[in-house]
C-alpha cells in the first residue's frame, strides 16, 4: 500500500486512533519526536505545526505504540488499520 499524503489520508488515520478511544490534539510545544502520548488520559498531543505529511507520518509511527484493537474499529477503519499493518515498515 502506498501512503498517499493527503487530507483524506490524514483523517483515515485520525480516525483509527479515535475509534480506539485517544483523543487527538494539535499543540503548541516542544516535542522531540513531533508527539506527546499521554497513556494514562488516552491523549496523543501533535505538534500543530506539522504539515499534512509530518501529521500523517507521525500518526503511522503512533499506531505501532498505541494499543489498537481492530475489532473495535468500524469496518473501513479496520480496512485501512490491517493495510496499514502489511506495510513492512509499519509492523510491529
Amino acid at each position: 500500500m502506498k501512503i498517499r499524503y493527503t487530507s483524506s489520508t490524514l483523517e483515515k488515520i485520525e480516525k483509527i486512533i479515535s475509534e480506539s478511544g485517544y483523543i487527538i490534539r494539535y499543540e503548541r510545544g516542544t516535542f522531540q519526536s513531533g508527539y506527546c502520548i499521554l497513556e494514562s488520559k488516552k491523549v496523543v498531543v501533535l505538534n500543530k505545526f506539522l504539515q499534512t505529511e509530518g501529521r500523517i507520518n507521525t500518526l503511522l509511527d503512533l499506531i505501532t505504540v498505541l494499543h489498537i484493537e481492530a475489532d473495535h474499529l468500524s469496518v473501513d477503519s479496520r480496512k485501512m488499520f490491517e493495510e496499514l499493518r502489511e506495510k513492512p515498515d509499519l509492523a510491529a
